[in-house]
């Protein structure tokens, strides 16, 4: 199912994104859904990366850099 909406895209956003669409034989419609879409996994992913470290145990910056320095690293 698709909706028919408005939005308000910058000049030369705009006109880079039709340039895409000639150029990839594609609407803007497709193109535009495509983005969207793939902004949407990347947070997904990003979500699945966070819960799957929260359990993980956390060291302040302070404290990890004069971890490294007492090993010498830095």
């Amino acid at each position: 199912m698709s909706v028919r909406t408005t939005v308000s895209i910058e000049d030369d956003l705009l006109k880079l994104l039709k340039l895409k669409a000639v150029e990839t034989s594609r609407s803007v419609s497709d193109l535009l859904n495509e983005l969207i879409k793939e902004s949407f996994r990347e947070d997904s992913e990003d979500l699945k990366a966070f819960y799957e470290r929260e359990k993980e145990d956390s060291i302040s910056f302070e404290a990890f850099l004069k971890e490294l320095e007492a090993d010498g690293r830095l």
